[in-house]
C-alpha cells in the first residue's frame, strides 16, 4: 500500500480545518528557535529528518508555522496586483508549502508507524486545521481566477511539458475541490472538509485502539497445539505463564492456519471480525456520520455520490467502468471460492469431523488441501526465508539486476525505532540514488498493514533525492532469533519496495508532480510488478538460503510454491472483490440516504453483489475496520488493486516475452514507466510502453481463473 501525503496542498493525508487564523497562530513558542529541528532543513545526508533531535513538542509549532507561512505566501500570490504568469502563480504556488510539508511528512511517518498518545492528541487538534488550509487554498476566489486565467492561454505560454501538466493539474485541482462554488456554498463546504477531517483522524485512532484490545490471550498452551516453538516465544507474555496474539489489520489473522483447537480459533477469528463493532471501540458512528458527510459533499458539487467525485482522475473514471470491471470477475472468482469450499468440506470429513465449514476453519484446512495437493507444508519452505535474505539478497538483488543499483548499510543514521534499518541506494555508475528505511515489525505503536511514503520527496526545484520508508507488520521474533517469514510476508517485501523504486526513479522538476504522485488505480501498479520478482529462478535461488545450513532452496520446494500459485485464488479474489464492493456501495449511496445500521447495510450490499454466495468466505475487511476507505486515502478507491493487479500480470507477460529479467528490459521500465511521475497521461504513458492497452486475461490465468 502507497501512503501518500502529496504536495498539492495536503490532499489526501493531511485534511481538515479550524479557520481561526488566530488559532492558528496561538502557542506556537519562539518559532524562530533552531531548537526545533523541523524548523530548519536537517543537515543529515539527503535532508533526512534526525531523529535524536527531534521530539514530540516539535510537531505542532512546526506545522503550526508551516500553516503561517503558507498563508502569507497565498495571501500574496493572491493579491498580487501584476498580470499572472506561471512563475508568480503557479511556481510560486508550488513553493508555498514547503515547510509545511516538510514537518507534516515527518509527523504523519510516525503517527502510522510509531505514535503515541502525545502525537494522537496532536493529529487529532491539527486535523481541522489541515483541512481549512487547504480550503484557504483551493476556495481562494482570487487565487483561483490567477490559476483559470493561465490555464485558458494555456497553449501560448510556451511552458515545457512538465510545467504545462503541473498547471494543468493545480487547475483540476481547484475545480474539483470546489472552486466554481458560490461564496455560500464553499462555506458549507469548509464546514464538510473539516468534520470529515475530524472523522477521518477519529477513525483511525479509534481502530487502533480496537486493534491493541483485541488482541487475544490464553492462558493454557495447549490451546495454541499446532503452534511452533518459535511462534509461541514470539506471543509468550511477561509472566511466561500467558499468550497474547496480537491483531492484524485483515479479517482472518495469519496464525489460523496452523491452530489445532478450533475453538481457539473461532475465538481469535470472532476477536478480530467484531474488534470495532461494540464497546468503546464501536466505528459504526463515526462510519454512518463520515458517508453522510462525504454523500453531502458530493452532492453540493454537482454529483450524484462521493465515488463519482472521487473518480475524476483516475483510470477507471467511473462507478459504472469499476463495477463493469467487477462483473467480469465476480462470477469466475465465487464459482472458484464454491469449489474450493467443496474440496475443504471434504477435507474436514476425512479427518473424521462432523460440521460445517466456517471462516475460521478455511485457512486450517485450505493448508492441509494445500499440503495433501501439492505436498506443500509452509513450515518448510520458512527456514528458507530469513528477513534480511530477502530483503538483500532477494529484493535489493532483483532491483540490481533489473536497474544497476546497489546499496550499503547507513548505521550513523538514527531511525525512528530501534527496529528501522537504513540503507544508502547508489546508481550502477556509483551515484547517489536516495535513503531507504526499511520498518518491518509489528508493535502496538504501528497501525495494521503495509505502507510506502517518502520522509523527502525528490525534485529538482529544490534539488532533492528521495528518502523513502517502507512499513510492516511481521511478527518480530524472541530472544533475538532469526525472522523467519512465509511466503506471503516475503510478497509483500517485494510489494512494497516496489512502490519505493517508484519513488527512487522519480526524476521531475516538480515535487507534486514527482514519483508515486499519481492516481490511486496506477500508483498499485509498479509495486504489485514488483511482487513478480519473488519466484523468479534467478532472484529466489540467490535469497532463499536456509537460515542455518546457508543451503539454497531445493527445486522441489521451488515447484510446489509454483504449483499451488493458483491454490484458495477463489478465496483471495473474492475476499478483495467483497471489500471493493462494499468500499464502492458506501461510496455510491446519495445524499438522501440514511443509513442507521453499518451491519445491515453491509449484509445487503455483499448480498446485492452476490459476494456472500459462499458463506465461509468474509470480505478482507469488514467495514468496522476498514482503514483504507475510512481513515487512509482510499475512499471509493479499494478496487485499485485490483484494477492494478490487472496491468501487473499484462505487464509481467510482456517481460515474459521479452527475455525477462535484463537490464535492458529494467531500464526501459525504468525510462518509460517508473521514473515518469504524473507528468503525463497514465494511458498513455502504459500503453507507450506496452505497445497496447493492458488485457485482463493475464491476470485470469494468474489467478487460475481460466
Amino acid at each position: 500500500m502507497k501512503k501518500t501525503i502529496p504536495l498539492l496542498a495536503l490532499m489526501a493525508v493531511m485534511t481538515a480545518c479550524n479557520n481561526s487564523e488566530e488559532k492558528s497562530n496561538e502557542n506556537t513558542g519562539d518559532l524562530g528557535n533552531a531548537e526545533n529541528p523541523l524548523l530548519v532543513e536537517s543537515t543529515l545526508p539527503y535532508g533526512t529528518p534526525d531523529f535524536s533531535k527531534i521530539k514530540n513538542e516539535n510537531f505542532k509549532p512546526a506545522m503550526l508555522e508551516g500553516i503561517k507561512r503558507q498563508k502569507e505566501a497565498i495571501k500574496k500570490i493572491a493579491g498580487n496586483s501584476e498580470e499572472p504568469t506561471f512563475e508568480n502563480t503557479i511556481l510560486a504556488l508550488e513553493k508555498s508549502g514547503e515547510l509545511l510539508n516538510r514537518s507534516s511528512q515527518v509527523f504523519y511517518a510516525l503517527t502510522g508507524a510509531h505514535t503515541n498518545e502525545t502525537l494522537q492528541a496532536i493529529e487529532e487538534e491539527m486535523a481541522p486545521q489541515f483541512a481549512a488550509q487547504k480550503d484557504m487554498i483551493y476556495l481562494n476566489e482570487n487565487l483561483f481566477e490567477r490559476v483559470k486565467t493561465l490555464y485558458n492561454k494555456r497553449e501560448s505560454l510556451n511552458l515545457d511539458a512538465e510545467s504545462l501538466k503541473l498547471l494543468e493539474e493545480y487547475y483540476k485541482d481547484f475545480e474539483i475541490a470546489g472552486a466554481n462554488l458560490s461564496a455560500e456554498d464553499k462555506e458549507k463546504l469548509k464546514k464538510y472538509n473539516e468534520q470529515i477531517a475530524t472523522l477521518t483522524t477519529k477513525f483511525s485512532k479509534t481502530l487502533l485502539d480496537a486493534n491493541n484490545a483485541g488482541a487475544v490471550t490464553f492462558t493454557n498452551k495447549e490451546d495454541l497445539a499446532g503452534l511452533s516453538d518459535d511462534v509461541l516465544k514470539s506471543i509468550e507474555d511477561e509472566d511466561g505463564k500467558s499468550w497474547t496474539i496480537s491483531l492484524l489489520n485483515t479479517t482472518q489473522q495469519p496464525l489460523l492456519k496452523s491452530m489445532d483447537n478450533r475453538a481457539s480459533r473461532e475465538k481469535l477469528f470472532k476477536a478480530a471480525f467484531h474488534r470495532a463493532d461494540h464497546g468503546a471501540h464501536d466505528t459504526s458512528d463515526i462510519i454512518k456520520e463520515l458517508v453522510s458527510i462525504r454523500a453531502q459533499k458530493a452532492k453540493l458539487l454537482g454529483f450524484e455520490n462521493y465515488a463519482e467525485w472521487s473518480l475524476q482522475k483516475t483510470m477507471a473514471q467511473s462507478s459504472k467502468n469499476i463495477n463493469e470491471f467487477f462483473n467480469g470477475l465476480i462470477p469466475a472468482a465465487t464459482a472458484k471460492a464454491q469449489k474450493e469450499a467443496a474440496e475443504i468440506q471434504r477435507m474436514i470429513k476425512a479427518q473424521g469431523e462432523d460440521f460445517t465449514l466456517e471462516p475460521w476453519d478455511w485457512n486450517y484446512y485450505a493448508e492441509m488441501v494445500r499440503k495433501q495437493k501439492y505436498d506443500l507444508d509452509e513450515s518448510q519452505i520458512k527456514p528458507y526465508f530469513e528477513l534480511k535474505n530477502v530483503l538483500e539478497k532477494g529484493v535489493f538483488y532483483a532491483a540490481e539486476k533489473l536497474y544497476g543499483i546497489t546499496y550499503k548499510p547507513r548505521t550513523d543514521i538514527p531511525p525512528y525505532h530501534d527496529d528501522v534499518m537504513v540503507y544508502e541506494l547508489f546508481e550502477e555508475n556509483g551515484d547517489k540514488l536516495g535513503l531507504f528505511y526499511a520498518d518491518f515489525f509489528a508493535r502496538p505503536s504501528k497501525r495494521g498493514g503495509a505502507w510506502m511514503s517518502n520522509f523527502v520527496t525528490q525534485s529538482k526545484l529544490y534539488n532533492k533525492k528521495p528518502v523513502i520508508y517502507n512499513v510492516c507488520n511481521f511478527p518480530k521474533p524472541a530472544n533475538n532469533e532469526p525472522a523467519l517469514l512465509t511466503y506471503d510476508e516475503v510478497e509483500t517485501m517485494f510489494h512494497e519496495f516496489g512502490h519505493a523504486l517508484h519513488g527512487f526513479f522519480a526524476n521531475q522538476q516538480y515535487p507534486s508532480l514527482s514519483g508515486t504522485a499519481v492516481a490511486r488505480d496506477f500508483v498499485e501498479f509498479p509495486s504489485q510488478f514488483n511482487e513478480n520478482w519473488a519466484l523468479y529462478p534467478e532472484v529466489l535461488k540467490n535469497y532463499a538460503l536456509h537460515y542455518k545450513t546457508g543451503e539454497q532452496i531445493p527445486q522441489v520446494l521451488i515447484d510446489k510454491i509454483k504449483n499451488s500459485g493458483t491454490f484458495n485464488q477463489g478465496y483471495s479474489l473474492t475476499e478483495n472483490l467483497a471489500a471493493s464492493n462494499l468500499d464502492m456501495q458506501w461510496h455510491t449511496i446519495s445524499a438522501d440516504n440514511n443509513i442507521t445500521d453499518v451491519e445491515a447495510f453491509e449484509k445487503e450490499a455483499l448480498n446485492k453483489t452476490k459476494l456472500d454466495v459462499v458463506h465461509a468466505v468474509p470480505p478482507r475487511y469488514r467495514s468496522t475496520y476498514f482503514a483504507h476507505i475510512f481513515a487512509g486515502g482510499y475512499a471509493a478507491g479499494y478496487y485499485s488493486y485490483s484494477w492494478t493487479e490487472m496491468l501487473h500480470h499484462d505487464a509481467y507477460n510482456w517481460f515474459e516475452n521479452n527475455g525477462g529479467l535484463t537490464r535492458e528490459n529494467g531500464e526501459r521500465f525504468r525510462e518509460m514507466v517508473l521514473s515518469k511521475g504524473n507528468t503525463i497521461s497514465l494511458e498513455e504513458m502504459y500503453q507507450d510502453w506496452r505497445g497496447s492497452e493492458p488485457k485482463i486475461e493475464p491476470m485470469l490465468k494468474a489467478r487460475g481463473l481460466k
